[in-house]
């Protein structure tokens, strides 16, 4: 919110003017660095974008609409002209666009001028970091990358505000705009954990790959990284921290899982996971200092989370909320732990986003939520250790196991030491 002084002087036309200019100025000083010179070069720059700018706070500010719209198809035949001049030697409409849109800001500085100059500053970015942004979309993002950040938007942007916020089962256990917000949040969040590790680069990519797949999932992952000492037994203790890292992304993802389905229930829960965080954290850090400096292992492009994953997210999740139900009628706080314990042995992140929700629509009380998490994520832990026996090395099993052991010492002393302040 702009202070008051600040309004009033903003308010004034002159300022206003002066701001359509400087919106001009700032989006014809990028142009002009690529007009280029001589007869071949383009015919709008610093001069011209800021006289357009200019236009369009003029035009707008003398109230009538007839002199905004022939100054508007103005521009918009000079823009012509400009594509016409000069679409044989550069076939891109980039400065022409730039030229509408400079106009248009021009004009909305007269209603609202904050707005305004954040959208001119925007576009200025646009076109100072063509190069990059080129770069970005030809030789870095893979056709698999890209089709993945559509499914993310339709997920975010075209379902989730479609569906109902209620409860639409007998149960009251069913809710699928909660449901798909947290499908929302784990298409988001697997997709920043693979930019990470795509962002970081080979030196530190392994495990950044590490923690990226924990939000997926760690099981997985410390297979992998099982696999890959098999293959390379020089580098068992890196892959060994990349698998006790994915640990770690599986405890934040978990947690930002919760925080969406019942914001109250991360309370309870804040101490047990930060002390298993920090152990594991601390764990990770011991191992990747002492192991090679500089790994040479890439990072290869691939995919930034998995669909099938995401469907059997939704479908154990609708499972475990019928079976917690359930149990819970049938057996109280005693059944949803028990159900929590059977579904963590699939898939932690699924039975601790059900809880929370139970918890949130009143079917459990908090207190039976933490622990059934805890229990959740104990059992999906303890399932871990044979896997990284049964798929790597010795000395790659030996210290992922001590890891789990360490992140379950944390988890569980964090919960007594929570119990002991509470009380």
């Amino acid at each position: 919110m702009m202070a008051p002084e600040l309004q009033a002087v903003f308010a004034a036309p002159l300022w206003r003017l002066l701001t359509s200019l400087a919106i001009g100025a700032l989006i014809g000083i990028e142009r002009e660095r690529r007009k280029g010179g001589g007869l071949r070069r383009a015919p709008a720059g610093l001069r011209t974008f800021a006289l357009i700018g200019l236009l369009g706070g003029l035009a707008a500010q003398s109230q009538s609409t007839g002199l905004l719209i022939v100054s508007g198809a103005f521009v918009a035949v000079g823009t012509l002209i400009s594509y016409w001049m000069s679409h044989r030697r550069d076939p891109g409409l980039t400065t022409e666009v730039a030229m509408v849109a400079t106009f248009l800001l021009g004009a909305e500085v007269q209603h609202d001028l904050v707005s305004a100059l954040a959208v001119g500053v925007i576009v200025a970015v646009v076109l100072a970091w063509r190069e990059p942004l080129h770069r970005l979309v030809r030789d870095v993002l893979t056709e698999d990358e890209l089709r993945n950040g559509l499914i993310f938007a339709i997920a975010a942007l075209v379902i989730l505000p479609l569906l109902p916020d209620r409860t639409v089962d007998p149960f009251g256990l069913i809710n699928p705009f909660a449901l798909w917000r947290l499908v929302v949040v784990l298409i988001g969040l697997s997709g920043a954990g693979y930019a990470a590790s795509r962002v970081l680069g080979p030196r530190y990519g392994l495990v950044a790959a590490g923690f990226a797949s924990g939000f997926v999932s760690s099981s997985a992952a410390i297979a992998a990284m099982g696999a890959r000492s098999l293959n390379q037994p020089a580098s068992d203790r890196p892959a060994a921290a990349a698998a006790v890292a994915s640990t770690l992304g599986s405890i934040v993802y978990l947690c930002a899982l919760v925080t969406a389905a019942n914001t109250a229930l991360l309370l309870p829960l804040a101490i047990p996971m930060g002390c298993a965080s920090v152990a594991v954290l601390a764990y990770v850090a011991t191992l990747s200092l002492r192991a090679f400096p500089k790994d040479s292992s890439t990072i290869a492009p691939g995919r930034a989370f998995n669909v099938k994953t995401v469907v059997l997210f939704v479908v154990l999740m609708t499972l475990f909320a019928m079976f917690s139900g359930l149990l819970g009628s049938l057996l109280g706080a005693q059944g949803i732990q028990a159900g929590a314990a059977i579904t963590g042995l699939v898939d932690v992140h699924a039975a601790a986003a059900t809880v929370a929700t139970l918890v949130a629509n009143g079917k459990a009380d908090a207190s039976t939520g933490e622990a059934a998490v805890l229990i959740a994520l104990t059992a999906n832990m303890l399932v871990k250790i044979p896997i990284s026996f049964g798929t790597g090395t010795r000395g790659f099993a030996t210290r992922s196991s001590a890891g789990l052991l360490i992140l379950l010492t944390g988890l569980w002393g964090g919960y007594f030491l929570s119990a002991m302040l509470g009380n």
